[in-house]
């Protein structure tokens, strides 16, 4: 009986050892995941809004190639961002629930259209149906002298609140959050 115990033991750690080394795991992917969060600092638990996005690089391309100007575009790369505010804001104006949305935006000239809308767990913006939309708000698109290589999004504290900060290439979108 122990002998087959021992044995029992040693199949079944040699099915569950080669299952696992025969694993494939894909390379990175070219257009990496990020993560943005407001407070940033980690020492503080009580995040107010938090956002996971896809980082396009331009690679030598023009962004409206990549975020063409009025088209609903997914706001970066791969799944559309998903959004999380852990307690009610206004966002760029508009009174927003606690929870989280997808962010889609419609890049324009002098201004963009900021979508939150509540079809999660989408590739990018091919689904997309504006009768999903919690709310849109525009803000102004500015240039900077800087360019960015990778869609980046970060938040700037201000007075009440903070600033979601979008830049790619030189263009820069602030949306106000105010708490």
């Amino acid at each position: 009986m122990k002998r087959l115990l021992v044995l029992t033991t040693i199949v079944f750690a040699l099915v569950f050892t080669s299952t696992a080394s025969a694993q494939k795991f894909s390379g990175l992917d070219k257009s990496p995941m990020d993560m943005a969060s407001y407070p940033s600092d980690y020492k503080i638990s009580e995040k107010v809004v938090r956002i996971a996005y896809g980082r396009p690089q331009l690679k030598g391309r023009s962004m409206s190639e990549l975020a063409p100007v009025g088209q609903v575009w997914r706001t970066g790369a791969n799944e559309a961002p998903e959004i999380t505010f852990y307690k009610d804001v206004k966002f760029g104006g508009t009174d927003i629930k606690a929870g989280t949305y997808a962010l889609l935006t419609i890049p324009g000239e002098k201004e963009w259209t900021i979508i939150l809308h509540n079809q999660l767990n989408q590739w990018g913006a091919y689904f997309y149906k504006e009768a999903s939309d919690v709310a849109r708000v525009t803000a102004a698109a500015n240039a900077d002298g800087n360019s960015l290589e990778e869609f980046s999004i970060a938040f700037k504290e201000v007075d009440g609140g903070a600033h979601m900060v979008m830049g790619w290439d030189t263009t820069r979108v602030a949306v106000p959050i105010m708490w």
